[in-house]
């Protein structure tokens, strides 16, 4: 994602690295290489003027100009700017009345269909917990109403829907009185996407809006259509006053030019993003992170947010207890192992790590993770704790069972024994406070 964009500016702060200061000369060359690369990336023209312009007024100033470090400053300025010009903070959901009602609308072909799902998904996790009605108004494309049902029981999530009904108002209005009657929390309306905006699109979801009320209407943009996606979002938050965008296929070859430039179009927050074709592949949109990854230092904020999701605090601080002591066991690292891949593909985690593009081949971490994986639950639970020596036969039965190689094990156990040495030796708090106090 952004690779393009990401270089081309990693190009530019590299080239400031050996100025002594940030001058009005090299901070315009810079500048102009910026507004290059984010046009080359489909950024709508109005919105990179504006956010150069601010950049270089920003770089000038007197706390910059006396820069020991002018590269570090200018890739500092151009986050900052870019975190603001993307909404600056997390935009969250209205969902203070019960039933809240969410529209999701857009072009055809978006995944808007995908995203109702998605979002009742995202919605019943444990932190928010809500019970969520999906309700199938779209009436123009084929197997929609399938579709959407075939997703709903995919998320365990009803979908309401009125056989025979040609007339989405009326769907949406017994979907709300559904939602009523059975105290649902949220109600999410799937509406018709057109190929292109026209009147006959914009007329039925204005009647939906005002039929239903919606606290939410939400446009789905796919994030790599750039500049179209731009505008098309501009043209229904004319008609209907959007609330937010999601940008999906975000996993995807995007340019980055949506991402960054429909908030300022539009004056509306971009509140969630598509990262995958998984169910749980949506997440809420962070300028802040999506600032970093832009500028190639990974996704720690949504690493964290993951493994806070599938890594409770006390299994953490347990296992922090057990690393002081040097007393993990086999059995500790499967059940770390297993939790990891509940947060996603390894793949996917690494590549959110600052320096992503400089770490080894992601594919063989991944079998290499497998092939660990499948050596400890082979073991026998004695062995998995430590209280039974890997003894010869004991590896050879532990190879057949894993379908891996006696030298696999090996190289298990060695690095086993390196990690609890490396513990056992590393000072403890008290030691490093001691330490830094004589320093």
């Amino acid at each position: 994602m952004f690779g393009s964009l990401t270089d081309k500016l990693s190009g530019v702060f590299a080239s400031l690295r050996g100025k002594k200061h940030l001058t009005e000369d090299n901070i315009s060359q810079a500048v102009r290489e910026v507004r290059l690369a984010l046009l080359d990336a489909d950024v709508n023209y109005g919105v990179a003027k504006k956010f150069i312009k601010k950049v270089k007024e920003k770089a000038l100033g007197e706390s910059v100009m006396k820069s020991v470090a002018p590269g570090q400053q200018f890739v500092k300025v151009i986050h900052e700017e870019l975190t603001a010009l993307m909404g600056g903070a997390e935009a969250i959901l209205n969902l203070s009345e019960k039933p809240a009602v969410v529209m999701l609308c857009g072009l055809q072909g978006a995944g808007k269909t995908t995203h109702v799902a998605k979002l009742a998904k995202f919605l019943t996790k444990k932190e928010y917990k809500k019970r969520v009605l999906l309700a199938a108004c779209d009436l123009q494309r084929p197997a929609a109403i399938l579709q959407l049902k075939t997703l709903g029981s995919q998320v365990d999530t009803p979908v309401f829907s009125i056989e025979g009904e040609k007339n989405p108002v009326k769907v949406a209005k017994a979907a709300l009185k559904e939602a009523k009657e059975k105290n649902f929390d949220v109600l999410i309306l799937d509406t018709a996407g057109r190929l292109h905006i026209d009147e006959a699109l914009m007329k039925e979801l204005s009647q939906i809006q005002e039929a239903v009320s919606p606290h939410e209407i939400l446009f789905v943009a796919n994030g790599a259509t750039g500049q179209d996606a731009v505008t098309a979002a501009a043209q229904f938050n004319e008609r209907l006053s959007v609330t937010g965008t999601i940008l999906t296929m975000l996993d995807g070859d995007s340019r980055g030019g949506a991402a960054i430039s429909i908030h300022e179009v539009t004056g509306k927050p971009l509140k969630f993003e598509g990262i995958g074709e998984q169910l749980d592949d949506l997440q809420l949109f962070n300028p802040q992170s999506m600032a970093d990854r832009i500028l190639g230092m990974g996704d720690t904020i949504n690493l964290v947010k993951k493994a806070q999701e599938h890594i409770s605090e006390e299994e953490a601080e347990k296992l922090e207890e057990k690393m002081r002591k040097a007393s993990f066991t086999y059995e500790d690292y499967l059940k770390q192992m297993q939790a990891v891949r509940k947060m996603g593909s390894l793949k996917g985690l690494m590549k959110m790590l600052p320096g992503a593009s400089k770490l080894p081949n992601f594919d063989e971490s991944e079998k290499e993770f497998y092939k660990i994986e499948a050596i400890i639950q082979s073991m026998t639970a004695a062995e998995r704790q430590e209280k039974a020596e890997l003894s010869m036969p004991r590896m050879k039965r532990i190879a057949r069972g894993s379908g891996t190689q006696l030298h696999d094990i090996n190289k298990l156990k060695k690095s086993f024994k390196n990690s609890k040495k490396f513990f056992k030796n590393m000072p403890n708090k008290k030691q490093l406070e001691k330490f830094m106090g004589g320093m």
